[in-house]
């Protein structure tokens, strides 16, 4: 194994996780009241309302792919009488769906938050980083999707590039499992770690603040304005009252 090998495939994986877990915590303790999306709705919405869920749900489903691609063993697909040819065609078309999602999505933000004075006054540059690293990111991994194995003769990234990526979990890392990769999947596979290197220092996360717990609560809590005693002090002949509403 090459130094280069080494850095690149053990150590600088290792060290992303590393950046990435310690990060939320210290955002988590540090930085409470910027855990947020930092939403612009209110500069702009028109674009917002389109480039959202294009944009997220065609997240959720590419890393669906991911760990269905990378994390699950081909002996198991195998195994539940899946034919490596149509497991191709299959991932290749629900990536291929996936990916144009996001793209169009991507755009439409980029295209919002670059021409709304009000949208790009809020943006950081951390987070213009983040940007441009889940563009290289999407860009990177619809190419293999579509020229190679949709449209292309087809390559079995599950016996090199998931070895490797699931080797890193059980400390045994297939180096040359990925070494020997085509170059777009290794430069994939390094846009991704940088991506979860910034991530914890960006307004990605949000992601991880998604309201769960509202599939199996009842009722909606919001507030509502009703008149209050006109000598109530510091009222302004107004009060706020919580009000449950069933669903």
């Amino acid at each position: 194994m090459s130094a280069f090998d080494l850095w690149w495939w053990i150590i600088l994986p290792y060290l992303a996780l590393a950046v990435f877990v310690v990060g939320h915590i210290w955002r988590w303790r540090y930085d409470q009241f910027g855990w947020t999306s930092r939403s612009t709705q209110l500069q702009e919405r028109l674009l917002l309302k389109w480039g959202a869920p294009l944009f997220h749900y065609g997240t959720f489903a590419a890393i669906a792919g991911h760990v269905l691609g990378i994390l699950v063993p081909e002996s198991f697909t195998r195994w539940l009488g899946i034919p490596e040819e149509t497991y191709r065609m299959f991932s290749s078309i629900g990536g291929t769906v996936a990916a144009l999602a996001v793209i169009i999505g991507v755009v439409l933000l980029a295209f919002r938050r670059t021409t709304v004075p009000r949208v790009r006054a809020t943006t950081s540059p951390v987070d213009w980083l983040a940007l441009v690293l889940l563009a290289v990111v999407i860009v990177l991994g619809i190419i293999p999707t579509m020229g190679i194995n949709l449209l292309g003769s087809g390559y079995d990234y599950r016996e090199s590039v998931a070895l490797w990526f699931r080797g890193l979990f059980a400390a045994s890392p297939d180096v040359s499992a990925i070494a020997n990769a085509p170059l777009i999947y290794q430069i994939h596979a390094t846009a991704a770690w940088a991506i979860l290197a910034v991530w914890p220092f960006t307004r990605l996360v949000h992601a991880w603040s998604i309201p769960l717990w509202y599939l199996w609560r009842p009722y909606v809590l919001y507030r509502s304005r009703v008149p209050a005693h006109p000598t109530e002090p510091g009222t302004g002949g107004r009060r706020w009252r919580r009000i449950g509403v069933r669903y």
